[in-house]
Protein backbone atom coordinates (compact mmCIF):
# COMPACT_ATOMS: atom_id res chain seq x y z
CA UNK A 1 0.00 0.00 0.00
CA UNK A 2 1.47 3.07 -0.87
CA UNK A 3 2.85 5.79 2.03
CA UNK A 4 0.84 9.32 2.22
CA UNK A 5 4.28 10.94 1.38
CA UNK A 6 4.03 8.38 -1.65
CA UNK A 7 0.64 9.84 -2.67
CA UNK A 8 1.50 13.36 -2.03
CA UNK A 9 4.73 12.76 -4.39
CA UNK A 10 2.71 11.12 -7.28
CA UNK A 11 0.02 14.00 -7.04
CA UNK A 12 2.67 16.75 -6.76
CA UNK A 13 4.57 15.26 -9.76
CA UNK A 14 0.81 15.10 -11.94
CA UNK A 15 0.10 18.84 -10.80
CA UNK A 16 3.79 20.18 -12.53
CA UNK A 17 2.76 18.01 -15.40
CA UNK A 18 -0.78 19.76 -15.67
CA UNK A 19 1.30 23.04 -15.47
CA UNK A 20 3.17 22.51 -18.36
CA UNK A 21 0.58 22.70 -20.50
CA UNK A 22 0.40 19.46 -22.42
CA UNK A 23 -2.57 18.05 -21.59
CA UNK A 24 -4.32 21.06 -23.06
CA UNK A 25 -3.14 20.70 -26.58
CA UNK A 26 -5.67 19.07 -28.52
CA UNK A 27 -3.28 16.52 -30.42
CA UNK A 28 -1.81 15.27 -27.30
CA UNK A 29 -5.26 14.36 -26.44
CA UNK A 30 -6.21 12.95 -29.64
CA UNK A 31 -3.16 10.69 -29.53
CA UNK A 32 -3.56 9.62 -25.82
CA UNK A 33 -7.33 8.13 -26.72
CA UNK A 34 -5.71 6.25 -30.01
CA UNK A 35 -2.82 4.73 -27.76
CA UNK A 36 -5.78 3.70 -25.53
CA UNK A 37 -7.76 2.37 -27.95
CA UNK A 38 -4.86 0.38 -29.50
CA UNK A 39 -3.90 -1.32 -25.94
CA UNK A 40 -7.37 -2.32 -25.25
CA UNK A 41 -7.83 -3.71 -28.78
CA UNK A 42 -4.88 -5.68 -27.87
CA UNK A 43 -5.83 -6.68 -24.93
CA UNK A 44 -9.35 -7.89 -25.31
CA UNK A 45 -8.77 -11.27 -24.41
CA UNK A 46 -6.61 -10.55 -21.59
CA UNK A 47 -9.37 -8.48 -20.38
CA UNK A 48 -11.86 -11.01 -20.70
CA UNK A 49 -9.61 -13.82 -18.86
CA UNK A 50 -9.33 -11.21 -16.05
CA UNK A 51 -12.92 -10.79 -15.69
CA UNK A 52 -13.57 -14.40 -15.61
CA UNK A 53 -11.15 -14.99 -13.10
CA UNK A 54 -12.68 -12.60 -10.55
CA UNK A 55 -16.33 -13.39 -11.57
CA UNK A 56 -16.15 -16.31 -13.67
CA UNK A 57 -18.34 -13.51 -16.42
CA UNK A 58 -18.48 -15.27 -19.97
CA UNK A 59 -16.35 -13.73 -22.68
CA UNK A 60 -20.02 -12.89 -24.21
CA UNK A 61 -20.91 -10.88 -21.23
CA UNK A 62 -17.62 -9.45 -20.73
CA UNK A 63 -17.23 -8.02 -24.53
CA UNK A 64 -20.86 -6.64 -24.48
CA UNK A 65 -20.86 -4.67 -20.79
CA UNK A 66 -17.13 -4.41 -20.42
CA UNK A 67 -15.37 -3.82 -23.84
CA UNK A 68 -17.39 -2.79 -26.77
CA UNK A 69 -19.25 0.26 -24.88
CA UNK A 70 -15.48 1.73 -23.73
CA UNK A 71 -14.56 1.17 -27.36
CA UNK A 72 -17.42 2.75 -29.02
CA UNK A 73 -16.74 5.75 -26.44
CA UNK A 74 -13.43 6.31 -27.52
CA UNK A 75 -14.41 5.73 -31.15
CA UNK A 76 -16.70 8.56 -30.79
CA UNK A 77 -14.57 10.77 -28.84
CA UNK A 78 -11.76 10.60 -31.09
CA UNK A 79 -13.80 11.81 -33.92
CA UNK A 80 -15.53 14.67 -32.12
CA UNK A 81 -13.00 15.96 -29.42
CA UNK A 82 -11.89 18.90 -32.45
CA UNK A 83 -15.76 19.91 -32.77
CA UNK A 84 -16.20 19.64 -28.87
CA UNK A 85 -13.10 21.75 -27.80
CA UNK A 86 -13.62 24.31 -30.15
CA UNK A 87 -15.27 27.75 -28.12
CA UNK A 88 -18.88 28.08 -28.57
CA UNK A 89 -20.39 31.19 -29.83
CA UNK A 90 -23.59 32.31 -27.65
CA UNK A 91 -26.40 35.25 -28.43
CA UNK A 92 -24.81 38.16 -26.72
CA UNK A 93 -26.45 40.74 -24.59
CA UNK A 94 -28.12 43.96 -25.59
CA UNK A 95 -26.45 45.63 -22.53
CA UNK A 96 -22.97 44.80 -23.71
CA UNK A 97 -23.44 46.43 -27.09
CA UNK A 98 -21.08 46.09 -29.11
CA UNK A 99 -19.79 42.86 -27.86
CA UNK A 100 -19.22 38.80 -28.67
CA UNK A 101 -20.31 35.90 -26.21
CA UNK A 102 -17.95 32.39 -26.30
CA UNK A 103 -18.16 29.36 -24.22
CA UNK A 104 -14.64 27.94 -23.53
CA UNK A 105 -14.13 24.38 -22.11
CA UNK A 106 -10.76 23.93 -19.97
CA UNK A 107 -9.48 20.93 -17.88
CA UNK A 108 -10.34 20.68 -13.91
CA UNK A 109 -6.63 19.90 -14.18
CA UNK A 110 -5.54 16.95 -11.70
CA UNK A 111 -8.71 13.99 -11.38
CA UNK A 112 -9.44 11.42 -9.41
CA UNK A 113 -11.57 8.62 -10.10
CA UNK A 114 -12.43 5.62 -7.72
CA UNK A 115 -13.62 2.69 -9.79
CA UNK A 116 -16.28 -0.13 -8.37
CA UNK A 117 -15.83 -4.01 -8.28
CA UNK A 118 -18.84 -4.50 -10.10
CA UNK A 119 -17.76 -3.97 -13.55
CA UNK A 120 -14.33 -2.88 -13.02
CA UNK A 121 -13.04 -2.70 -16.31
CA UNK A 122 -16.06 -0.22 -18.08
CA UNK A 123 -16.53 2.24 -15.20
CA UNK A 124 -12.85 2.49 -14.64
CA UNK A 125 -12.10 3.16 -18.90
CA UNK A 126 -15.22 5.22 -19.27
CA UNK A 127 -14.60 7.73 -16.76
CA UNK A 128 -11.25 8.02 -17.69
CA UNK A 129 -12.17 8.34 -21.47
CA UNK A 130 -13.60 12.24 -20.67
CA UNK A 131 -10.86 12.88 -18.42
CA UNK A 132 -8.58 12.67 -21.19
CA UNK A 133 -10.21 13.80 -23.94
CA UNK A 134 -10.77 17.21 -21.51
CA UNK A 135 -7.27 17.76 -20.99
CA UNK A 136 -6.29 16.22 -17.31
CA UNK A 137 -3.70 13.84 -15.48
CA UNK A 138 -5.51 11.35 -13.67
CA UNK A 139 -5.10 8.85 -11.11
CA UNK A 140 -7.36 5.58 -10.73
CA UNK A 141 -7.97 3.90 -7.65
CA UNK A 142 -9.80 0.54 -8.81
CA UNK A 143 -11.33 -1.92 -6.56
CA UNK A 144 -9.30 -4.20 -5.05
CA UNK A 145 -11.92 -6.78 -4.58
CA UNK A 146 -11.28 -7.50 -8.33
CA UNK A 147 -7.57 -8.64 -8.15
CA UNK A 148 -6.94 -9.65 -11.99
CA UNK A 149 -8.99 -6.71 -13.97
CA UNK A 150 -7.37 -4.26 -11.38
CA UNK A 151 -3.82 -5.98 -11.63
CA UNK A 152 -4.40 -6.10 -15.68
CA UNK A 153 -5.35 -2.12 -15.19
CA UNK A 154 -2.58 -0.83 -13.85
CA UNK A 155 -0.33 -3.14 -16.41
CA UNK A 156 -2.15 -1.34 -18.99
CA UNK A 157 -1.84 1.84 -18.16
CA UNK A 158 2.05 2.18 -16.84
CA UNK A 159 2.77 0.36 -20.43
CA UNK A 160 0.49 3.16 -22.09
CA UNK A 161 1.60 6.45 -20.37
CA UNK A 162 3.66 7.91 -17.39
CA UNK A 163 3.28 8.27 -14.39
CA UNK A 164 2.62 11.73 -13.88
CA UNK A 165 -0.01 12.09 -16.55
CA UNK A 166 -1.92 8.80 -16.22
CA UNK A 167 -1.53 6.17 -12.90
CA UNK A 168 -2.91 3.51 -11.47
CA UNK A 169 -2.76 2.85 -7.62
CA UNK A 170 -3.69 -0.12 -6.06
CA UNK A 171 -4.65 -0.22 -2.42
CA UNK A 172 -7.92 -0.80 0.19
CA UNK A 173 -10.22 1.82 1.65
CA UNK A 174 -7.17 2.75 3.32
CA UNK A 175 -5.23 3.61 0.09
CA UNK A 176 -9.08 5.07 -0.78
CA UNK A 177 -8.69 7.09 2.61
CA UNK A 178 -4.83 8.60 1.64
CA UNK A 179 -5.99 10.10 -1.66
CA UNK A 180 -9.10 11.44 -0.60
CA UNK A 181 -6.85 13.91 1.84
CA UNK A 182 -5.03 15.31 -1.40
CA UNK A 183 -6.54 18.53 -3.03
CA UNK A 184 -8.07 17.48 -5.94
CA UNK A 185 -9.47 19.35 -8.84
CA UNK A 186 -12.38 17.15 -9.87
CA UNK A 187 -13.44 13.68 -8.14
CA UNK A 188 -15.06 11.02 -9.66
CA UNK A 189 -16.45 8.39 -8.14
CA UNK A 190 -18.53 5.26 -8.69
CA UNK A 191 -20.19 2.98 -5.59
CA UNK A 192 -22.41 2.77 -3.05
CA UNK A 193 -24.66 5.67 -1.46
CA UNK A 194 -22.83 4.68 2.29
CA UNK A 195 -19.43 5.42 0.15
CA UNK A 196 -20.43 8.02 -1.65
CA UNK A 197 -21.36 10.02 1.46
CA UNK A 198 -17.99 10.39 2.92
CA UNK A 199 -16.12 10.95 -0.83
CA UNK A 200 -18.57 14.23 -1.02
CA UNK A 201 -17.19 14.60 2.81
CA UNK A 202 -13.60 14.62 1.39
CA UNK A 203 -14.15 16.78 -1.03
CA UNK A 204 -16.22 19.31 0.50
CA UNK A 205 -13.38 19.81 2.66
CA UNK A 206 -11.17 21.32 -0.41
CA UNK A 207 -14.89 22.98 -1.75
CA UNK A 208 -13.65 19.87 -4.74
CA UNK A 209 -16.59 19.21 -7.89
CA UNK A 210 -17.30 15.44 -8.33
CA UNK A 211 -19.74 13.16 -9.91
CA UNK A 212 -21.10 10.33 -7.82
CA UNK A 213 -22.42 7.58 -9.27
CA UNK A 214 -24.13 5.47 -7.15
CA UNK A 215 -27.53 3.47 -6.70
CA UNK A 216 -30.74 2.64 -5.29
CA UNK A 217 -33.97 -0.06 -5.07
CA UNK A 218 -34.74 0.23 -8.68
CA UNK A 219 -38.51 -0.17 -9.32
CA UNK A 220 -39.63 -2.56 -12.45
CA UNK A 221 -43.82 -1.59 -12.97
CA UNK A 222 -45.09 -4.61 -15.34
CA UNK A 223 -49.22 -3.61 -15.39
CA UNK A 224 -51.85 -5.41 -17.05
CA UNK A 225 -51.70 -4.73 -20.37
CA UNK A 226 -47.78 -5.92 -21.05
CA UNK A 227 -46.78 -8.82 -23.16
CA UNK A 228 -46.00 -11.14 -20.19
CA UNK A 229 -43.73 -13.59 -22.27
CA UNK A 230 -41.36 -10.62 -23.75
CA UNK A 231 -41.48 -8.69 -20.55
CA UNK A 232 -40.17 -11.57 -18.60
CA UNK A 233 -37.31 -12.38 -21.31
CA UNK A 234 -36.21 -8.86 -20.70
CA UNK A 235 -36.02 -8.66 -16.86
CA UNK A 236 -34.50 -12.10 -16.52
CA UNK A 237 -31.37 -10.91 -18.64
CA UNK A 238 -31.40 -7.71 -17.15
CA UNK A 239 -31.55 -9.02 -13.80
CA UNK A 240 -29.34 -11.37 -14.07
CA UNK A 241 -26.30 -10.02 -16.64
CA UNK A 242 -22.97 -10.08 -13.80
CA UNK A 243 -25.69 -12.23 -10.94
CA UNK A 244 -27.32 -9.04 -10.68
CA UNK A 245 -24.28 -6.96 -9.48
CA UNK A 246 -25.53 -4.05 -11.44
CA UNK A 247 -26.62 -0.68 -10.13
CA UNK A 248 -29.17 -0.05 -13.09
CA UNK A 249 -31.04 -3.90 -12.35
CA UNK A 250 -34.60 -3.73 -11.48
CA UNK A 251 -34.30 -4.28 -7.56
CA UNK A 252 -37.90 -5.47 -7.27
CA UNK A 253 -40.98 -5.99 -9.33
CA UNK A 254 -44.53 -4.22 -8.97
CA UNK A 255 -46.61 -6.61 -10.76
CA UNK A 256 -50.23 -5.92 -11.40
CA UNK A 257 -52.15 -8.66 -9.00
CA UNK A 258 -54.43 -9.82 -12.06
CA UNK A 259 -51.47 -11.09 -13.75
CA UNK A 260 -48.93 -12.06 -10.86
CA UNK A 261 -49.59 -15.99 -11.42
CA UNK A 262 -49.40 -16.11 -15.07
CA UNK A 263 -46.06 -13.31 -15.20
CA UNK A 264 -44.59 -15.55 -12.61
CA UNK A 265 -44.92 -18.84 -14.75
CA UNK A 266 -42.76 -16.50 -17.37
CA UNK A 267 -40.22 -15.31 -15.70
CA UNK A 268 -40.14 -19.25 -14.47
CA UNK A 269 -39.48 -20.65 -17.62
CA UNK A 270 -37.06 -17.60 -19.06
CA UNK A 271 -34.55 -18.22 -16.05
CA UNK A 272 -33.85 -21.90 -17.24
CA UNK A 273 -34.19 -21.19 -20.85
CA UNK A 274 -31.26 -18.59 -20.13
CA UNK A 275 -29.50 -20.41 -17.63
CA UNK A 276 -30.68 -24.09 -18.11
CA UNK A 277 -32.04 -26.44 -15.28
CA UNK A 278 -29.21 -25.88 -13.18
CA UNK A 279 -27.59 -22.56 -13.49
CA UNK A 280 -24.71 -23.31 -11.55
CA UNK A 281 -23.02 -25.44 -14.56
CA UNK A 282 -23.89 -22.70 -17.14
CA UNK A 283 -20.87 -21.21 -18.63
CA UNK A 284 -23.10 -17.67 -18.83
CA UNK A 285 -24.03 -17.04 -14.99
CA UNK A 286 -21.07 -15.30 -12.80
CA UNK A 287 -20.17 -15.43 -9.39
CA UNK A 288 -20.64 -13.26 -6.26
CA UNK A 289 -17.89 -11.12 -5.99
CA UNK A 290 -16.66 -12.02 -2.59
CA UNK A 291 -17.39 -13.74 0.82
CA UNK A 292 -19.16 -11.04 2.32
CA UNK A 293 -21.33 -9.73 -0.02
CA UNK A 294 -22.29 -14.01 -0.62
CA UNK A 295 -23.63 -13.69 2.90
CA UNK A 296 -25.32 -10.62 3.20
CA UNK A 297 -27.51 -11.96 -0.01
CA UNK A 298 -27.89 -15.52 1.35
CA UNK A 299 -29.61 -14.03 4.42
CA UNK A 300 -31.95 -12.23 2.10
CA UNK A 301 -33.46 -15.80 0.91
CA UNK A 302 -35.47 -16.24 4.04
CA UNK A 303 -37.64 -13.20 3.37
CA UNK A 304 -40.14 -14.30 1.55
CA UNK A 305 -41.45 -17.22 -0.69
CA UNK A 306 -38.68 -18.78 -2.82
CA UNK A 307 -40.12 -19.36 -6.53
CA UNK A 308 -37.05 -20.25 -8.40
CA UNK A 309 -33.42 -20.81 -7.91
CA UNK A 310 -32.55 -20.13 -3.73
CA UNK A 311 -29.93 -22.49 -4.04
CA UNK A 312 -26.53 -21.08 -2.47
CA UNK A 313 -22.94 -22.53 -2.26
CA UNK A 314 -20.31 -20.29 -0.49
CA UNK A 315 -17.32 -22.29 -1.71
CA UNK A 316 -18.19 -21.39 -5.60
CA UNK A 317 -19.79 -17.85 -4.36
CA UNK A 318 -22.66 -18.87 -6.24
CA UNK A 319 -26.49 -17.90 -5.45
CA UNK A 320 -29.00 -18.92 -8.23
CA UNK A 321 -31.06 -16.37 -9.76
CA UNK A 322 -34.20 -16.31 -7.32
CA UNK A 323 -37.21 -15.24 -7.86
CA UNK A 324 -38.71 -13.74 -4.07
CA UNK A 325 -42.84 -13.70 -3.71
CA UNK A 326 -44.42 -10.76 -1.37
CA UNK A 327 -41.50 -9.94 0.72
CA UNK A 328 -42.49 -7.76 3.53
CA UNK A 329 -41.48 -3.86 2.82
CA UNK A 330 -40.13 -3.99 6.30
CA UNK A 331 -37.52 -7.43 5.66
CA UNK A 332 -34.29 -6.70 4.95
CA UNK A 333 -34.37 -7.59 1.49
CA UNK A 334 -36.80 -4.57 1.06
CA UNK A 335 -34.71 -1.81 3.10
CA UNK A 336 -31.28 -1.59 0.50
CA UNK A 337 -30.67 -2.48 -3.09
CA UNK A 338 -30.09 -5.96 -3.34
CA UNK A 339 -27.21 -6.00 -5.59
CA UNK A 340 -27.29 -9.70 -6.39
CA UNK A 341 -29.64 -12.15 -8.46
CA UNK A 342 -32.56 -12.03 -5.75
CA UNK A 343 -35.88 -10.33 -7.52
CA UNK A 344 -38.21 -9.78 -4.94
CA UNK A 345 -41.84 -9.81 -6.51
CA UNK A 346 -44.41 -7.23 -5.11
CA UNK A 347 -48.27 -6.93 -6.42
CA UNK A 348 -50.25 -4.05 -6.70
CA UNK A 349 -53.60 -2.40 -7.95
CA UNK A 350 -53.78 0.85 -7.85
CA UNK A 351 -51.54 4.08 -8.72
CA UNK A 352 -51.93 4.44 -4.93
CA UNK A 353 -50.30 1.20 -4.27
CA UNK A 354 -47.43 1.73 -6.85
CA UNK A 355 -47.00 5.52 -4.77
CA UNK A 356 -47.10 4.03 -1.28
CA UNK A 357 -44.20 1.57 -2.27
CA UNK A 358 -42.02 3.44 -4.81
CA UNK A 359 -41.97 6.39 -2.27
CA UNK A 360 -41.08 5.23 0.90
CA UNK A 361 -37.38 4.71 -0.54
CA UNK A 362 -34.91 7.23 -1.97
CA UNK A 363 -34.64 8.60 -5.57
CA UNK A 364 -33.50 5.54 -7.57
CA UNK A 365 -30.84 5.60 -10.11
CA UNK A 366 -33.64 3.78 -12.72
CA UNK A 367 -36.86 2.98 -13.17
CA UNK A 368 -38.64 0.44 -15.48
CA UNK A 369 -42.52 0.30 -16.78
CA UNK A 370 -43.81 -2.75 -19.05
CA UNK A 371 -46.97 -1.78 -20.43
CA UNK A 372 -48.67 -1.06 -23.72
CA UNK A 373 -50.84 1.55 -22.38
CA UNK A 374 -48.53 4.52 -23.28
CA UNK A 375 -51.00 6.86 -21.34
CA UNK A 376 -50.25 5.16 -18.21
CA UNK A 377 -46.54 4.54 -18.82
CA UNK A 378 -46.29 8.47 -19.39
CA UNK A 379 -47.45 9.01 -16.37
CA UNK A 380 -44.91 6.25 -14.20
CA UNK A 381 -42.40 7.88 -15.68
CA UNK A 382 -43.42 11.61 -15.20
CA UNK A 383 -44.88 11.20 -11.30
CA UNK A 384 -41.45 9.69 -9.93
CA UNK A 385 -38.19 11.09 -9.99
CA UNK A 386 -34.76 8.87 -11.02
CA UNK A 387 -32.35 9.04 -12.63
CA UNK A 388 -33.40 7.09 -15.86
CA UNK A 389 -35.14 4.50 -17.25
CA UNK A 390 -36.66 2.58 -19.97
CA UNK A 391 -40.04 1.53 -20.98
CA UNK A 392 -40.93 -2.27 -22.31
CA UNK A 393 -37.28 -3.33 -21.81
CA UNK A 394 -34.72 -2.67 -18.94
CA UNK A 395 -31.05 -1.37 -18.27
CA UNK A 396 -31.06 -0.22 -22.23
CA UNK A 397 -30.71 3.48 -21.64
CA UNK A 398 -27.35 2.95 -20.28
CA UNK A 399 -25.82 2.26 -24.32
CA UNK A 400 -26.61 5.41 -25.82
CA UNK A 401 -23.62 7.78 -25.65
CA UNK A 402 -25.76 10.40 -26.40
CA UNK A 403 -28.75 9.97 -23.44
CA UNK A 404 -26.10 11.47 -19.68
CA UNK A 405 -25.94 8.50 -17.26
CA UNK A 406 -26.27 9.53 -14.15
CA UNK A 407 -28.33 9.77 -11.20
CA UNK A 408 -30.73 12.49 -8.98
CA UNK A 409 -30.26 12.46 -4.78
CA UNK A 410 -29.30 9.96 -3.26
CA UNK A 411 -28.66 7.91 -6.23
CA UNK A 412 -26.45 10.47 -6.93
CA UNK A 413 -25.56 13.50 -9.43
CA UNK A 414 -23.40 14.47 -11.91
CA UNK A 415 -23.96 12.64 -15.85
CA UNK A 416 -21.59 11.47 -18.08
CA UNK A 417 -21.16 8.98 -21.41
CA UNK A 418 -20.07 10.23 -24.81
CA UNK A 419 -19.92 14.18 -25.07
CA UNK A 420 -21.32 14.14 -21.61
CA UNK A 421 -18.16 12.51 -19.87
CA UNK A 422 -15.91 15.40 -21.55
CA UNK A 423 -18.49 17.93 -20.63
CA UNK A 424 -18.54 16.28 -16.83
CA UNK A 425 -14.38 16.89 -16.82
CA UNK A 426 -14.45 20.28 -18.39
CA UNK A 427 -14.96 23.76 -17.11
CA UNK A 428 -16.85 26.33 -18.90
CA UNK A 429 -15.75 29.40 -19.21
CA UNK A 430 -18.16 32.30 -20.49
CA UNK A 431 -16.03 34.71 -21.70
CA UNK A 432 -17.43 38.25 -23.41
CA UNK A 433 -15.33 39.69 -26.04
CA UNK A 434 -16.43 44.05 -26.13
CA UNK A 435 -15.66 45.89 -29.07
CA UNK A 436 -13.87 49.24 -28.95
CA UNK A 437 -15.22 51.10 -32.10
CA UNK A 438 -18.09 52.16 -30.48
CA UNK A 439 -18.58 53.31 -26.04
CA UNK A 440 -21.84 53.78 -25.12
CA UNK A 441 -21.97 55.95 -22.12
CA UNK A 442 -25.45 55.37 -20.32
CA UNK A 443 -23.77 52.75 -17.77
CA UNK A 444 -21.18 55.16 -16.07
CA UNK A 445 -21.85 57.42 -13.24
CA UNK A 446 -23.16 60.24 -12.82
CA UNK A 447 -26.96 58.38 -13.09
CA UNK A 448 -29.05 61.30 -12.62
CA UNK A 449 -31.87 61.04 -14.70
CA UNK A 450 -31.08 57.57 -15.67
CA UNK A 451 -33.40 55.33 -13.42
CA UNK A 452 -36.46 55.71 -15.66
CA UNK A 453 -34.78 55.00 -18.86
CA UNK A 454 -33.04 51.62 -17.46
CA UNK A 455 -36.81 50.46 -16.27
CA UNK A 456 -37.84 51.02 -19.71
CA UNK A 457 -35.35 49.90 -21.23
CA UNK A 458 -35.43 46.53 -18.59
CA UNK A 459 -38.63 45.67 -20.18
CA UNK A 460 -37.26 44.95 -23.74
CA UNK A 461 -34.02 43.76 -22.96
Amino acid sequence: MPTSSTISNIKEKQNNFFAIGKTKEITFRKEALKKLLAVIQKNEEAICNALYSDFKKSKFESLVTEVVLVVKELQLSIKNIDKWTKPKTVKASFLNFPSKDLLYTEPYGTVLIIAPWNYPYQLVIAPLIGAIAAGNTVVIKPSELTPATSALLENIISETFSAEYILVIQGNKDTAQELLQQKWDYIFFTGSVKVGKIIAKAAAKHLTPMTLELGGKNPCIIDETAKLKLSARRIVWGKFVNAGQTCIAPDYLLVHKSIETDFIKELQKEIVKAYGENPKTSKDYPRIINTSNFERLSAFLKDGKVLAGGECDNTDLYISPTLLQNPSLESEVMQEEIFGPILPILTYLTAADLEKIILRYEKSLALYVFSENKVFAEKVLKDFSFGGGATNDVMIQFVNHRLPFGGVGSSGMGAYHGKHSFETFSHKKSITKKGTWLDIPFRYAPYGGKTNLIKKISKWI
